[in-house]
């Protein structure tokens, strides 16, 4: 891992590193904040998921997250969202291809080749930073809107793993709204039967750990309606009896003003899970 920036924060250190992956075929940047116990002792670690259209870039800059993690003693890793280079297949839009790779393993061609950043996150990911960083092994996620998404079906699909989950604004039900229907539509293919697996509401019904959900839902939010949806997600956790925290926080809209509003929470949240 090549470290290209190195900035002071909350008393510790937001860095961003460059690194040649195996699984997605392609350089990646991630960042990772250092709180300052880490000069003296191992961490757990909080992985964030961004949404469509962001990069590693946005959380550490917007989210305002550092002051909590310093406080709290936690890591915070947040890749990008996407495979990137010339050679990575992408398409118009802002939904679908670079940006929007939708936190799963494609299986349909172009994007079979580097769409995988299911096994990313999951894997190859984790391996690294403990590798090369003071981490305990213990790690919690959270992510935004189609990191949101990815941040409950990773959970989901992991029984053990990771020991809180959270998101704001997800995608919860990706296989009946307009984004995850064309999204999965290109990356998996015409046949609805295998989307489930990477649907959260689907995958409630048959989790084998009933970690909590945390969803932070802003009901202001432009894509509420249309793209969001967080009520098949709460019926599918009545159903299924899953624990589920579904705030709707009144006013606030999609944006990381939004985010900003509420992270401290989120990762005194995880923290206490964390540190259990």
């Amino acid at each position: 891992m090549e470290r290209i920036e190195h900035r002071a924060a909350s008393g510790g250190w937001q860095d961003v590193y460059s690194h040649a992956s195996q699984v997605l075929g392609c350089e990646m940047n991630v960042a990772v904040y250092l709180p300052p116990q880490a000069a003296t002792q191992k961490l757990p670690v909080l992985y964030w998921l961004s949404g469509l259209t962001c990069n590693e870039q946005n959380f550490i800059t917007k989210a305002g997250a550092q002051r909590y993690a310093a406080e709290h003693g936690v890591i915070l890793v947040a890749p990008d969202t996407s495979p990137r280079g010339d050679d990575v297949a992408d398409a118009e839009g802002y939904d679908l291809g670079k940006g929007a790779g939708f936190y799963l393993n494609a299986t349909e061609q172009p994007w079979a080749a580097h769409y995988r950043m299911y096994d990313y996150v999951v894997d190859e990911l984790p391996a690294l930073i403990d590798a090369h960083f003071p981490t305990t092994g213990a790690r919690s996620i959270s992510g935004h809107s189609m990191g949101g998404h990815g941040a409950l079906v990773i959970a989901l699909k992991n029984p053990g793993c990771y020991k809180s989950v959270s998101a704001f604004s997800p995608i919860v039900a990706p296989t009946r709204v307009p984004w995850g229907q064309k999204a999965f539509t290109a990356y998996l293919g015409e046949d609805r039967a295998s989307w489930a697996a990477w649907d959260a509401s689907e995958l409630v019904v048959t989790a084998t750990e009933r970690l909590p959900l945390l969803v932070d839902q802003g009901g202001g939010d432009e894509f509420l309606d249309n793209q969001l949806q967080p009520q098949w997600l709460q019926a599918a956790c009545t159903a299924a009896g899953h624990p589920l925290t579904l705030r709707l926080q009144p006013g606030y809209d999609h944006s990381y003003y939004f985010i900003s509003s509420f992270i401290g929470e989120h990762i005194a949240h995880h923290a206490k899970a964390l540190y259990a």
